[in-house]
């Protein structure tokens, strides 16, 4: 049987005059953009200018929520209730429809970042809360998430279809989790490094942990960031890697 998996990147990360990474030439390698919705990164030009630039090449478009904190790009955790973060979610999420109905496409999938993502992995509670903003907002929308997290487990009560996530960039823990950034080795920089990791979570179905152990995982989709310097190198890679490994790559939503 052929397999088929997304390669996703977060996108649309600018803001005003200060631009982050490089959009436009990741559109033209990735299958999925997760697009800041305003709260962690980008602003209203440029979520309208990154979906009009994804739905010129075909590339499916997904909302990427987070925490309300700009000045540290989503990655520091915050104590909010899960009321609170069901509307922060729904609140976003909304705000990018709006621009891509406007584009005349649709709105594919949710991927919560940084923080907000890495905490509704582990709490049940705030999981739930996304789950019900995604579903609330549009019940077909997939809810993409960390591969065996609480994410997927309340994706898949609230009846929702869930794609889990694997990193190409990121070391992993001995219980699944993506090591923290203020680690020293939570990033990988090496592009062969990152497909080595890849390869061995889709063809054996599991990934080496920073100490060494074998962490099974099972993913539909793989994400790269692209705020990293080395994003345009690694999706060359990837896509060159899995396609003559006979790997078909593929938006989340193109089966329907």
């Amino acid at each position: 049987m052929t397999r088929i998996l997304d390669l996703n990147a977060d996108l649309g990360e600018s803001f005003g005059p200060w631009r982050m990474g490089r959009d436009e030439a990741l559109l033209e390698l990735v299958t999925s953009a997760n697009v800041a919705c305003g709260f962690h990164a980008g602003d209203p030009d440029v979520m309208a200018e990154t979906v009009r630039l994804a739905v010129a090449r075909g590339v499916a478009i997904g909302a990427h929520p987070s925490l309300p904190d700009r000045q540290g790009f989503g990655r520091r955790a915050m104590a909010m209730t899960p009321a609170e973060i069901h509307n922060l979610a729904l609140y976003q999420i909304g705000a990018l429809a709006g621009f891509v109905c406007a584009a005349g496409a649709r709105l594919v999938h949710v991927k919560p970042h940084g923080a907000l993502y890495n905490q509704a992995a582990a709490d049940p509670a705030l999981a739930s809360a996304i789950a019900a903003a995604v579903r609330a907002f549009d019940p077909n929308l997939v809810l993409v998430g960390l591969a065996g997290s609480c994410l997927m487990e309340a994706g898949r009560a609230a009846g929702l279809q869930v794609a889990r996530e694997g990193f190409a960039d990121r070391r992993y823990q001995s219980d699944g989790t993506l090591t923290p950034r203020h680690n020293p080795d939570a990033l990988i920089d090496d592009p062969e490094e990152a497909v080595t990791q890849v390869v061995r979570m889709v063809e054996r179905g599991e990934v080496l942990a920073c100490d060494g152990t074998a962490v099974p995982v099972t993913v539909d989709t793989l994400c790269l960031h692209g705020d990293s310097p080395q994003a345009v190198a690694l999706a060359r890679h990837l896509r060159a890697e899995l396609t003559a490994r006979g790997i078909v790559l593929a938006a989340l939503g193109s089966g329907k």
